[in-house]
């Protein structure tokens, strides 16, 4: 007979062999699912890999779709870190690429290396205040963050429909719903001819940047520590209040970054087809990785590659667009279980005379 019990210490390479197995468990009940619908199984799972890592093109498109992944989740990392639920990181991503948009199409004659900075700066900021809306409500009248934060990413998405279908409407657009096409010194440009843009060395520093702030600064400790809860931090004399607006408004600035990019080097322009919901996935993404800015890197080139490769399966099985979604949860709900393991270990209860 089986009892749990709890580990004395840590299990050494647990997170690493509970998220592989979790994964490995996940693709079969996918592989299943497929079955369910008359596909063949061991095909279907053949076009996921092949779509995602098939071909350098497959790679390419992993890879742009990793780098706002990316920064989104690092976004919601930061604020969950600290047990703030900032569920918004949608709506923090469409005020970015708006903030973004509005620089090159006010400064369009800017040189790049002028405009660019601009463009960032002020997604930035419109993502942080975005983010901070629902901080401030929280701290001053104990509205909860994931009803205002949720609430939020709609009336931005709205705001991103208005401008697009209104005053940034393109003349030239035959009636479709964009903005004009950026000038080229507003859009970031790619690296050796590929189509993997400069976004992504972008990425690998704010990335770092953020891991030395959380590791090696003292306020990123007293982020940590106030992670314990509002009385736990009051009582070590941090200013919980402070660090509520600091987290939202650097997760709102990071997903706001998330939304530039995306609109500078891909879309080139900004338009409604821009949300695709990363600002969802970045929650998965950000608990798959543990919260850790550096695991988020991984994480977000996995889940990208299962967009691309749920894509190709869309495109040669004819399965519904609802099943990547369903594999997004799968993983997540796996992982997450498998994580009991990590604490807890099943042993064998002797058996009693």
């Amino acid at each position: 007979m089986l009892k749990i019990r709890k580990r004395d210490e840590p299990w050494k390479w647990g997170a690493l062999v509970v998220f592989l197995g979790a994964l490995l468990f996940s693709l079969v009940l996918s592989a299943l699912l497929l079955k369910g619908q008359g596909k063949d199984a061991l095909y279907g799972m053949t076009v996921l890999w092949q779509g995602s890592f098939g071909n350098i093109w497959s790679i390419e498109d992993v890879l742009l779709k990793a780098i706002p992944l990316f920064l989104c989740s690092l976004g919601v990392a930061v604020a969950f870190r600290m047990q703030i639920w900032n569920i918004g990181a949608e709506g923090q991503f469409a005020l970015g690429a708006i903030g973004a948009t509005w620089m090159a199409l006010a400064f369009p004659d800017l040189p790049r290396y002028v405009l660019l900075p601009l463009m960032f700066v002020m997604a930035f900021i419109l993502g942080g205040i975005w983010a901070l809306i629902p901080a401030v409500l929280k701290l001053k009248l104990r509205v909860n963050e994931i009803i205002s934060t949720l609430m939020l990413n709609y009336i931005a998405i709205l705001l991103l429909d208005y401008l697009v279908f209104g005053v940034w409407k393109d003349p030239a657009s035959f009636g479709f719903p964009m903005t004009p096409e950026f000038t080229a010194g507003a859009i970031i440009p790619g690296i050796a001819g590929s189509r993997v843009h400069w976004g992504i060395v972008f990425c690998a520093v704010v990335g770092i940047g953020l891991w030395a702030f959380m590791h090696f600064t003292r306020l990123g400790f007293e982020l940590k520590a106030s992670g314990e809860g509002a009385r736990v931090a009051r009582y070590a004399k941090i200013r919980y209040g402070m660090l509520v607006l600091l987290v939202m408004g650097l997760s709102g600035g990071f997903a706001g970054w998330a939304g530039c990019v995306e609109t500078s080097a891909i879309l080139n322009r900004l338009q409604p087809s821009l949300m695709v919901g990363y600002g969802y996935t970045a929650i998965v993404v950000a608990w798959l990785a543990r919260l850790e800015p550096l695991n988020i890197a991984f994480a977000s080139f996995l889940l990208a590659a299962l967009r691309v490769g749920v894509e190709n399966m869309q495109l040669k099985l004819q399965i519904p667009a609802a099943f990547g979604t369903i594999m997004e949860g799968i993983i997540l709900l796996t992982v997450l279980a498998g994580q009991f393991f990590l604490t807890y270990k099943l042993v064998r209860k002797p058996r009693q005379e």
